[in-house]
């Protein structure tokens, strides 16, 4: 009779008692410092239920983009604007029928103190020495908010005040060790389960700036990766979406999908693979 090598029937056996859907895999995703907490939660979510792993890794949406763009090896980017996705589309980096807007995020001017007014009138006073917000070149919460100071007239009155971030995460860390005593920050920064832990907020409304539409993206890198592609799904469901709300952020009404099997999309089916020790 003849004999196997024991690497042969470790993996016969792997094959037989593994599930018809996919080997479990990890999903390397780019996500924007605005939406580090709810990703987190989202992240977690998503490997409870889909026996995949998820790795993050935060920056600015266009440092992430230039990163993307110069080989950086993630399968999902999760940006904070439309724009970045698209161009990453356009120069073949990633799917174009995989792009879609997962969240609105919320624009906040921020303070650490509790139990302060905090509005327009509050810039136009201008009682207060610096005013953080994020890089507007770099950073969607930073050009929102640069159009907020815009659309207010207060360009030139505030001009001394503002400190720049290089992301938003950046910003809310100015106010909070005291380098800034106001700070336009995202709306999921300061809040826990809907529920603001600390200082007082205006919730900036959405007249004054561009809606900061934030889109995902399937990097052609993630065609090969089922835990990618899965993810993306996830992002539609119920429970991603309860999630958002919770940290502040809104959705399309249409965005509620289904997360069991992978949906078929245009980008084509998630492959499966199986590795073992030679």
């Amino acid at each position: 009779m003849r004999r196997f090598p024991i690497q042969f029937l470790t993996a016969a056996c792997l094959l037989a008692f593994a599930p018809l859907s996919c080997f479990a895999e990890q999903a390397l995703i780019a996500v924007a410092s605005n939406f580090s907490l709810p990703a987190r939660a989202i992240a977690l979510a998503f490997e409870q239920e889909s026996g995949h792993s998820v790795r993050l890794s935060q920056g600015s949406s266009g440092k992430l983009y230039a990163q993307i763009y110069n080989g950086a090896p993630f399968d999902v980017f999760l940006s904070a604007d439309i724009e970045k996705p698209a161009l990453l589309v356009k120069d073949g980096f990633a799917v174009a029928a995989s792009q879609q807007t997962y969240a609105r995020g919320t624009l906040a001017l921020w303070t650490i103190d509790d139990g302060v007014i905090v509005n327009a009138e509050t810039l136009r006073a201008g009682n207060f020495v610096r005013l953080s917000q994020a890089n507007p070149r770099l950073a969607p919460y930073g050009l929102a908010a640069q159009q907020v100071i815009a659309s207010l007239g207060l360009t030139q009155a505030l001009a001394g005040k503002r400190v720049i971030g290089e992301n938003i995460s950046q910003t809310y860390q100015f106010v909070t060790t005291g380098n800034a005593e106001l700070g336009f920050v995202a709306m999921s920064q300061v809040l826990v389960d809907g529920e603001l832990v600390k200082g007082s907020l205006w919730r900036v409304p959405q007249h004054l700036h561009s809606p900061i539409a934030q889109d995902a993206v399937l990097l052609t890198r993630g065609l090969k990766n089922s835990a990618a592609q899965e993810f993306m799904t996830f992002l539609k469901s119920a429970k991603a979406i309860s999630i958002l709300n919770i940290f502040g952020y809104s959705v399309e009404s249409d965005a509620v999908g289904r997360f069991g099997s992978v949906e078929k999309t245009d980008w084509g089916e998630p492959g499966c693979y199986l590795a073992y020790a030679a």
